[in-house]
């Protein structure tokens, strides 16, 4: 199974549809609410309840042929999570300043918070976020993307399993989200401070003028 992987250039393609998916941050029907928390648990339920099926479904598939579902069942998850994110943080009315730098932190800090710690710090309840540009965040990427596949050697063994390795890839996919949105309500709860890495770093969606410190 570790060969397989490899052989197929999983991690290549698991980070290349990771950049394809921060390069379009997603729209959200959801509006600054006046319980932000509340809202925003209701939204992290519902994901979770959601990539909980998904993944478990596809982890249905036994052998060799369970996994070709990796691939797509991972970048569905992240797609629903970043979706959450998006809809996080419209209900703590942080869209305008939503960026690659919180998407990916929000996404992925519970698996490797010291992969961020040059563009996020926390000091008290206020975080520090600064701006990455396009380089660092695929420096990033690629680290998660080894990260993720050395977790999947250790769980692909799931797969060949049917109905019992379902329902712990279901949960593994629940508990996931719920820590994206943990991170999310964390990161959009609290003030935040925002700094330039360098003239390449990406603008946030609709908002040109980029807050100060």
């Amino acid at each position: 199974m570790t060969d397989k992987l490899i052989e197929t250039g999983f991690t290549e393609k698991l980070t290349q549809g990771l950049m394809s998916l921060l390069a379009s941050i997603p729209s959200t029907k959801e509006l600054a609410s006046s319980t932000p928390a509340q809202r925003a648990q209701e939204l992290t339920k519902a994901a979770a309840a959601k990539t909980a099926a998904i993944s478990g479904g596809a982890a249905l598939v036994p052998g060799p042929l369970g996994l070709a579902t990796l691939l797509p069942d991972l970048i569905t998850v992240y797609r629903i999570q970043a979706q959450l994110v998006a809809d996080v943080a419209a209900v703590y009315g942080k869209s305008a300043t939503l960026d690659e730098t919180q998407m990916l932190y929000c996404l992925f800090k519970h698996g490797g918070a010291h992969l961020f710690r040059d563009v996020v710090t926390r000091a008290g309840e206020r975080f520090l976020v600064r701006r990455a540009s396009l380089r660092t965040i695929q420096q990033i990427v690629n680290k998660i993307g080894y990260r993720v596949t050395q977790k999947l050697i250790g769980r692909t063994v799931a797969r060949w399993i049917p109905f019992i390795g379902a329902a712990g890839v279901g949960i593994y996919a629940y508990k996931d989200t719920k820590k994206v949105g943990t991170a999310a309500m964390e990161l959009f709860g609290n003030d935040a401070a925002f700094t330039e890495e360098d003239p390449q770093s990406p603008a946030p969606r609709g908002d040109t003028a980029r807050p100060q410190p």
